[in-house]
């Protein structure tokens, strides 16, 4: 357990005062759900889901919001709440307390036990998704969180979190199993999380590389440039369809919006109709550089006002006009590398679209592309042919691959797909994360092996070494031991 320390630079006496005092009441409350069974803990998931996923309760929340931080499409962003029921789903479905697994024939049986105080981080992207994402998992593993809520969506996340204390309380547990900080700013986040057991950091990667470099274990999150090679074997409607849905998912909003399509030669031109027909706009190339004057600065920084907006406020800002039935914007890419932007991560309803002669090709262009940015995240591939979706898979570096679904409604787990259900995705290595799997219940535990004997399990030398093996050079290592 981390102990406090001298008031930090940049944190206030009230900001410091509101620490201890989460500290003290997060572990009092630890010391109780320490203590409960797996029925009680399951239930009072379903207690703190249902007081934030039910229709009523999330359609504000939403609305709450997009309208405190400006970023955001209300009526995709309320299809998260469907995010709450899948991650309470496999929650469910797993065990948490006591024993939770056993390999007889290894002589293992694997007993679950809690983390203690979790520090979560909320991006302002998901004031609400996370924090309810983030306290299921928690509970189910007999933790307790502090957020610390973004400041751009902070009165949201407090809500939101509102909300589940309360229905906590209904249910007779410690509502300071969850609790979030009300002073919030950067050196308080951190300060936060110096103290904790473990974060959860999910948001930009500068604030992630905080939480590496606090002291506390942490699971952080990589950024994402979401790409699709779409082969001449791809069901072109489905395709375009998918692509629209993942593109405008809360203003593109998500690290897995598709930001690239690398499409075959041979289809383009159909599947390019096809995006039109399902609400794209392909801007000229006079509307092209205006489009890239705006998102980008001088030094090739992305502008905080182009991200996650509708494609005609989009439009409006680069300076021109698009009708409003549109619903993305796509641009025909110019290349890529570092020094062409619209090779990078866009965050907004902006696609870029790339040809391809050959297979070959097209990973190449994979890989310039996230040589750019991503690397770690996720690509997918709308495609029949098995042997390209295994060169895909062999040659990507990424964590998650998409066949034939919209990239933002399956990365993080869906209905119809077998990913844990999450709101952080660890990117591996390749992003600078320790995980390259979606974060989800068994990272909320910690895990105590018990193991007993079992026959002996001893291959001979001859098995182990193969060809490798010299029976004679054992013969003179023991004479010169002996």
């Amino acid at each position: 357990m981390a102990t406090p320390d001298e008031p930090k630079k940049g944190i206030t006496p009230e900001q410091q005062a509101e620490l201890d005092e989460c500290f003290v009441r997060a572990r009092k409350a630890l010391a109780i759900i320490e203590t409960y069974d797996q029925a009680r803990v399951d239930r009072l998931c379903q207690a703190v889901a249902w007081a934030v996923a039910n229709k009523t309760t999330f359609t504000r929340l939403v609305d709450m919001g997009i309208e405190e931080s400006g970023l955001g499409d209300p009526d995709s962003r309320m299809g998260k709440r469907m995010k709450i029921r899948g991650v309470l789903r496999d929650a469910l479905r797993q065990k948490s307390v006591g024993v939770i697994e056993e390999i007889p024939e290894k002589g293992i049986v694997k007993y679950g036990k809690p983390v203690g105080v979790i520090a979560c981080i909320v991006p302002t992207t998901n004031p609400d998704l996370t924090p309810a994402g983030n306290a299921i998992y928690a509970i189910k593993a007999r933790n307790c969180v502090i957020f610390s809520p973004h400041p751009r969506s902070k009165k949201t996340s407090y809500e939101t979190v509102r909300l589940m204390r309360e229905a906590l309380a209904r249910e007779g547990a410690p509502a300071d199993i969850l609790q979030c900080l009300t002073k919030v700013n950067i050196p308080m986040s951190q300060a936060l999380m110096a103290r904790a057991d473990l974060i959860i950091a999910t948001g930009g990667q500068p604030m992630v590389r905080a939480a590496y470099s606090s002291g506390t274990p942490a699971y952080g999150v990589g950024a994402g440039n979401s790409t699709m090679i779409i082969d001449e074997t791809a069901n072109i409607e489905e395709a375009a369809r998918n692509t629209r849905l993942s593109k405008t998912s809360d203003y593109g909003s998500g690290c897995s919006a598709d930001g690239n399509l690398i499409i075959q030669a041979s289809i383009f031109d159909k599947l390019v109709a096809q995006l039109q027909k399902e609400g794209g706009h392909l801007a000229t190339p006079e509307q092209k550089a205006m489009l890239r004057k705006a998102m980008w600065d001088a030094e090739g920084h992305r502008t905080p006002d182009t991200v996650a907006i509708a494609p005609q406020q989009l439009a409006k800002i680069a300076g021109f006009e698009i009708p409003a039935d549109r619903r993305f914007l796509m641009v025909h890419g110019d290349g890529i590398g570092k020094e062409h932007a619209y090779s990078g991560e866009k965050l907004t309803t902006l696609l870029a679209l790339y040809k391809y002669e050959s297979f070959d090709q097209a990973l190449e262009m994979m890989r310039g592309i996230y040589e750019v940015g991503g690397k770690g995240h996720s690509c997918g591939i709308y495609s029949f042919d098995n042997d390209h979706i295994h060169r895909l898979a062999m040659a990507a570096p990424v964590s998650r691959i998409m066949v034939r679904q919209p990239q933002s409604k399956a990365n993080a787990g869906a209905f119809n797909n077998g990913m844990p259900m999450t709101s952080s995705l660890g990117c591996g290595t390749w992003g600078g994360n320790i995980v390259s799997e979606n974060v989800h219940l068994k990272h909320y535990m910690n895990t105590t092996w018990v193991s007993v004997p079992i026959k002996e399990d001893k291959p001979s030398d001859e098995e182990l070494f193969g060809d490798f093996y010299d029976p004679a050079l054992e013969g003179i290592v023991e004479t010169i031991t002996t």
